[in-house]
């Protein structure tokens, strides 16, 4: 048995040593280099010459078969400087030259940095990936590896009337919001799609962005009472068509497309439907056509913030299909916002703003409540609903509510940045970072969750961090989005670059002398006034001037106002909770601010905020 081993021992020592002399060792860590190299160089060459997706293949394919080819003609041929010849037996007592011995170990380094490198891309973060990607738990959100994650890229309209592309716009969100109910299935990105739109880009960089692993794309094509629809079904990574369908029916069986698409892809990526005998996917079905266009076109002036416009096609909508409870939530989620997007909040007389508020907060409830009457399993009812009892100051049901819809869909972006506004407002600061940072990465193209990030970053002391995220929003008008950065370069010594800023606030919500008095006031900083008193009255948000020229008492008036008019939404609470206001949460003016806001018996009821705890039996202290 002894000698057999030693003979087995000797012999392998023998084999491994034929293999070194015969350079098999070396000739395998050259090609594994090289084709690594090659691999490399094509990778960044594709997306110039727009090679597709089987071009890599075929190349990875060559490469791998080349492998073993390779280290059969090492150990049948050698290359010497006669030619290619036959390897010849091995002299005994013969060893390595010192130059065979050199290139060894420029092999071997070579095979260790591709090792290293090929490491690094698998473990690293993606190169796009921004601080606040790195910062959220990607993990626990809905986003986490090893899952499935699809985007669904705005739908082409085909039709030949142009006007129709709010129907191609529906679609896409109908059968997003199709897919989102398929309870082990991560979609993605419902809004921050619509960023690729008309755009003829690479479906990897794409589902790269969109953190997706596959993506859907399609067209519409509307003439007359039919239509057809078009959907494919892509992986992002190589861009293969995993399924592809068209659907050409008559314009009153749309709903039935939309169900049969959703269902089509979930059965292609094999995600089972997780529905109950009977249910299907597009529960709630319009019977009014006519209906039904008027609320897709309600849904993109929603989305952008055309409020009033939206509200004149809901209500005859609703007069004539008044069993759609989709279009109810959307109107709920507008009378909502109608104050913020107006002059009531800022401008108008407290009286006329009491009564305008009231009117929109009872027709929201009314519109909320027949929503969820409809669709109780619907996330937009609860969550509109929740809006309205925040905007009112009623918290611990807001606060239920929110639960409420994020349980049913603990994705949805609207829901989810309405909760950011919520956690906000009654204090939750960190805990409104980590919801913000999570919604980004879902939604990472929606100028109003990136707005609300920096807003988030901003209460969390880090001014100078949530500058570039307050700079890469397209300029837009929102008073919102421009006093945070305002803040953000005041905070650190830019005074003229604050006021340049404030200046490109042109919408209605403010009026034109406040925006160029608060500018001008910010060129002053960091000047501190003798008489804060006798500053003139900065309207809305543009009060974010008051701090930096001494005049921090007067931050306070526009919160009072939102208590007074019955208003308390973020843009009216708040300017409470940032860093530099901290002296104002020490006075008797902030405590009886927030106890008439009902925040501090909501506090003793679900736990104190992030920089307040209570003091005895009936008082309380902040930071």
């Amino acid at each position: 048995m002894v000698p057999c081993l030693a003979r087995f021992r000797a012999g392998m020592g023998n084999f491994f040593a034929e293999l070194k002399r015969r350079h098999v060792y070396r000739v395998g860590a050259a090609y594994a280099v090289v084709a690594w190299v090659l691999l490399q160089l094509f990778n960044n060459v594709a997306p110039i010459l727009e090679a597709p997706p089987w071009v890599a293949r075929v190349l990875l394919l060559i490469l791998v078969l080349g492998f073993p080819i390779a280290l059969l003609l090492a150990w049948t041929f050698e290359a010497t400087l006669a030619g290619i010849k036959r390897e010849t037996p091995a002299v005994a007592g013969a060893s390595p030259s010192l130059r065979h011995a050199r290139i060894d170990w420029v092999l071997a380094g070579a095979l260790i940095v591709v090792i290293a490198l090929v490491s690094y891309q698998q473990l690293a973060p993606l190169p796009g990936a921004s601080v606040m990607q790195q910062q959220a738990s990607v993990a626990n959100g809905p986003t986490g590896t090893g899952g499935i994650s699809v985007a669904v890229l705005p739908f082409v309209n085909l039709s030949d009337d142009r006007a129709q592309e709010f129907f191609s716009d529906g679609m896409t969100e109908e059968i997003t919001s199709a897919l989102a109910k398929i309870p082990n299935l991560k979609v993605v990105a419902r809004t921050s799609a619509f960023e690729f739109k008309g755009q003829n880009r690479n479906i990897q960089a794409i589902g790269q962005a969109l953190h997706a692993t596959h993506v859907i794309e399609g067209s519409v094509r509307k003439e007359g009472d039919r239509v057809r629809i078009t959907a494919q079904l892509i992986r992002a990574d190589n861009g293969t068509h995993l399924w592809t369908e068209s659907y050409n029916r008559q314009l009153t069986g749309v709903f039935a497309t939309q169900e049969d698409i959703a269902q089509a892809i979930a059965i292609a990526l094999k995600v089972p439907l997780g529905l109950q005998q009977g249910d299907t996917l597009v529960r709630n079905r319009a019977t009014n056509l006519e209906s039904y266009d008027d609320y897709l076109r309600a849904r993109g002036l929603y989305r952008a913030r055309n409020i009033a416009e939206a509200i004149k096609l809901l209500e005859p909508a609703l007069s004539r299909d008044p069993n759609f409870a989709p279009a109810w939530a959307l109107l709920a989620r507008a009378y909502n916002l109608l104050p913020n997007y107006s002059t009531v909040l800022r401008i108008d007389s407290v009286e006329q703003a009491r009564r305008s508020i009231q009117s929109s907060q009872t027709k929201a409830e009314m519109a909320a409540r027949e929503a969820i009457r409809l669709d109780a399993r619907g996330v937009d009812g609860y969550s509109a609903l929740a809006d309205m009892r925040t905007l009112r100051g009623n918290w611990q049901e807001a606060e239920d509510l929110y639960r409420q819809a994020l349980s049913i869909d603990p994705t949805d972006p609207d829901t989810l940045a309405r909760y950011i506004v919520y956690l906000i407002d009654v204090g939750r600061l960190k805990e409104s970072l980590v919801v913000a940072q999570r919604l980004h990465i879902l939604e990472p193209f929606v100028p109003i969750y990136t707005q609300n990030v920096g807003i988030a970053m901003q209460l969390n002391g880090q001014h100078e961090a949530s500058i570039p995220v307050l700079e890469s929003i397209p300029p837009e008008t929102s008073p919102q989005r421009v006093a945070a950065l305002a803040r953000a370069y005041a905070t650190g010594g830019r005074y003229a670059e604050a006021a340049d800023a404030i200046l490109t606030v042109t919408a209605n919500r403010v009026t034109r002398p406040s925006v160029e008095e608060a500018a001008r006031l910010m060129r002053t900083a960091p000047a501190q006034t003798s008489s804060p008193q006798t500053l003139p009255v900065l309207e809305g948000e543009l009060g974010v001037v008051y701090p930096f020229v001494g005049a921090l008492d007067r931050v306070m008036e526009f919160p009072e106002r939102a208590a007074e008019i019955n208003f308390m939404g973020q843009v009216a609470i708040s300017p409470l909770w940032f860093p530099a206001h901290a002296p104002l949460r020490k006075t008797e003016r902030f405590k009886t601010l927030v106890r008439k806001m009902g925040l501090v018996d909501h506090w003793r009821a679900r736990g104190w905020p992030d920089l307040c705890r209570p003091m005895g039996a009936d008082d309380f202290v902040c930071d």
